[in-house]
């Protein structure tokens, strides 16, 4: 059986917080894997748990100064990058990679990597990874809330709401807030 690593990303419009990666090995099948927006908080947290239990994961972050310096999609590719780089040191070799979207990042590797555009709606590998990296930005996220809890990111997980915008004009940004991002 080839050994499939796919990669996704969470957190990419988001005005505050990391861009989380991840990259997922499965080793058997996990029923009910999808394509993480299209799944309740609750079914998310039920499947990371299956995942997790039949796959090999690694998990890559850039937090929000490191997207201002170098711009969201070269934060999202390091991302991905340091998932894969944390994946393959946990398991056989990879024969090849998968990535949601239309750009790969570039790997130290000699597996074929291709983008595959809504990936993580046809690729079980690559929806684990959405999944993945989706818990693990909002309980990130809900860690963010208890140290700044008056901008609400236990209800956004950092995404441009009107209540989200309205406390950063209120009460400006914080050092977890991406100051290239512009709020309208």
């Amino acid at each position: 059986m080839e050994v499939i690593a796919g990669i996704d990303e969470a957190g990419r419009g988001a005005l505050a917080g990391p861009v989380v990666a991840a990259a997922v090995v499965l080793h058997a099948p996990v029923v009910g894997v999808a394509d993480s927006k299209t799944l309740t908080p609750k079914q998310r947290a039920v499947l990371y748990q299956q995942i997790a239990a039949h796959a090999t994961v690694g998990i890559g972050w850039m937090h929000a100064p490191i997207v201002d310096r170098v711009n969201i999609l070269q934060a999202t590719l390091m991302a991905m990058r340091q998932a894969f780089n944390r994946l393959a040191q946990r398991t056989a070799t990879i024969q090849h990679i998968i990535v949601d979207g239309n750009r790969s990042p570039q790997l130290l590797t000699d597996a074929p990597i291709d983008a595959i555009i809504r990936g993580d709606q046809t690729e079980p590998s690559i929806a684990a990874a959405s999944i993945v990296a989706k818990v693990v930005r909002d309980r990130y996220m809900q860690y963010l809330h208890a140290r700044f809890p008056s901008y609400g990111f236990i209800h956004h997980k950092g995404y441009p709401t009107q209540g989200h915008c309205q406390a950063i004009r209120n009460q400006g940004m914080t050092r977890v807030h991406r100051q290239s991002f512009r709020v309208r």
